[in-house]
C-alpha cells in the first residue's frame, strides 16, 4: 500500500491505523491505567502549555516520520511555535518537540526500539518519553546538540518528570494519580 492509499484508508477507517513499509497496523484499545496515565499527563501538560508557544495532541493526532514515510499515533505530542502539518490532510503533525508514549505489554518492546529509532529521525524531536503503566516508571529520552541522547530513568513517588524542551515539570505522583497497580 502507498502513503496516499494509506491515508485515504485511514481516514474511512473506525480506528486508528499506523503505517510504515507499505503495512497498516492496527491501533487497540487501552486499559483502564493507560487512559488514567493519559488523562492525567493530558490535564498537566495543558496546564503547564496554557498561554505559552507550545500546544500538545492526545492520541488522535498522527505524526509523520518524513524520512521514512512512517505515519504514527503517539499517545501524547507537542509541538512549539508554528505547527507543520502535512500537506495531504490537516491531521498529520511534522514537527513534534516531544513525544510520550505510554508502554503496555503488547507494544513495549517496539516503542523502545525500533519505535524510537524511527523517531530520531524527526529533526524537531527533542525528547521522547515513556512510561509504565505498571510500576512507577517514567524513562527520557534527550537529545543532545551532537544528535545523541541521554537516558534518565524516574521511579519514585516523589519524582518529578523534568521537559525541559519545554520547561515543564510533572511529579510522578500526578502523572499515575488514580492509577492502580497490580501486585
Amino acid at each position: 500500500m502507498t502513503p496516499d492509499e494509506y491515508l485515504e484508508f485511514d481516514k474511512n477507517s473506525d480506528v486508528k491505523n499506523e503505517y510504515f513499509d507499505g503495512e497498516i497496523f492496527a491501533m487497540v484499545g487501552a486499559s483502564l491505567n493507560h487512559n488514567r496515565i493519559s488523562f492525567n499527563l493530558v490535564r498537566e501538560l495543558g496546564n503547564t502549555l496554557k498561554n505559552t508557544h507550545c500546544e500538545g495532541f492526545a492520541g488522535d493526532m498522527r505524526v509523520k516520520v518524513q524520512e521514512i514515510d512512517k505515519y504514527t499515533y503517539p499517545d501524547i505530542a507537542v509541538a512549539c511555535g508554528k505547527i507543520e502539518l502535512e500537506e495531504k490532510g490537516l491531521d498529520t503533525l511534522l514537527n513534534p518537540l516531544v513525544i510520550i508514549e505510554i508502554l503496555s505489554d503488547s507494544t513495549e518492546a517496539y516503542d523502545r526500539g525500533l519505535k524510537f529509532e524511527h523517531y530520531q529521525l524527526i529533526e524537531s524531536l527533542q525528547e521522547y518519553i515513556l512510561v509504565s503503566q505498571r510500576s512507577y516508571s517514567v524513562v527520557r529520552y534527550l537529545r543532545n546538540p551532537d544528535n545523541s541522547w541521554n537516558y534518565r530513568r524516574y521511579t519514585g513517588m516523589k519524582d518529578v518528570l523534568q521537559i525541559q524542551s519545554i520547561t515543564c515539570e510533572l511529579p510522578l505522583s500526578e502523572i499515575y494519580h488514580n492509577v492502580e497497580f497490580d501486585c
